[in-house]
């Protein structure tokens, strides 16, 4: 008999309130990404205190100027992470329904489209303030990995983004019509938890990386290191983790079951295997440029 995990009883809503004819409800989802970016500005503001932790020992920002910064990122992963979505995944539907955009309480979201908000909202931020810009994205790049493991948590409990079907003793037994449209599996289907594979390589060991390279190797003295080691340590856990997790629907169709949008023979890449590959290129070239260069001295 096939040993797998029945999924958890757990609602995707904390609790909800009715008041005058509407629903107010408190979501995990949202939960966690209110919880990631408190613990990450709590991490930026423990982090830009220890002055000997950066070029120069001398940190780019004040612990007071971090709540700005904290506000231009909240706008930038919201932003972006709508605009990604719509542009990555869904373009021709969003062109259809253009109303529906900015409902984003309907679900939709792209990890690429936040950054690529986040890193606009961090080139403004220093422009601004007329502060480094590398050591501003380390310090975004360092505090990144509680919310992507919160994230991940939360996905988990709304049970979406699972994976491929699988026989694996740890595989799941997701709820719902979809997740159990399993051709050529009789009974339950069980699938790779790729939401817990996810939380467990972007937030655990890359966010546990990043915080002893930083506080224990001197990675924030040369400006860069942080930020390209997160790109390009996300993108390879998350083009790893591609291999087993299914693929969005519009992609999948008779003839192309797993969902690539690249053929290469019998084999392809999916869409978030395509956004990953020029994250970890771009990311070992932040590394390696950032270790060309001399490191600052102390004044």
């Amino acid at each position: 008999m096939q040993m797998v995990l029945s999924f958890p009883d757990i609602s995707p809503e904390i609790f909800s309130i009715d008041l005058g004819g509407f629903s107010f409800a408190l979501r995990w989802y949202a939960l966690a990404y209110i919880t990631g970016i408190l613990l990450g500005w709590q991490l930026a503001r423990a982090t830009v205190r220890r002055a000997r932790l950066w070029p120069r020992d001398t940190a780019p920002m004040t612990p007071e100027a971090v709540e700005e910064l904290i506000t231009s990122v909240i706008l930038g992963i919201i932003l972006g992470g709508r605009l990604g979505f719509v542009l990555f995944y869904q373009p021709a539907y969003y062109l259809a329904n253009p109303i529906e955009i900015p409902m984003i309480w309907q679900g939709g979201m792209s990890f690429h489209g936040g950054m690529l908000g986040v890193t606009v909202a961090g080139l403004l931020f220093a422009r601004r303030h007329g502060v480094p810009l590398l050591s501003i994205c380390d310090l975004m790049a360092l505090c990144t990995p509680p919310g992507l493991f919160l994230g991940r948590i939360a996905n988990f409990i709304n049970a979406e983004l699972w994976g491929r079907p699988s026989d694996l003793p740890w595989a799941v037994i997701f709820p719902g019509q979809a997740a159990q449209d399993c051709p050529g599996v009789e009974g339950l289907c069980a699938r790779h938890p790729s939401q817990l594979y996810e939380a467990g390589l972007e937030g655990l060991l890359l966010g546990g990386l990043l915080v002893f390279l930083a506080y224990r190797r001197g990675w924030l003295k040369r400006p860069g290191q942080i930020m390209g080691l997160f790109v390009a340590g996300y993108g390879t856990a998350r083009f790893l983790v591609e291999f087993v997790r299914q693929a969005d629907a519009q992609f999948i169709t008779p003839d192309n079951p797993l969902g690539h949008v690249v053929q290469l023979g019998a084999l392809g890449v999916s869409m978030g295997q395509l956004l990953s590959l020029p994250m970890i290129v771009l990311g070992l070239g932040l590394i390696a440029f950032a270790r060309a260069r001399r490191a600052p001295t102390t004044a």
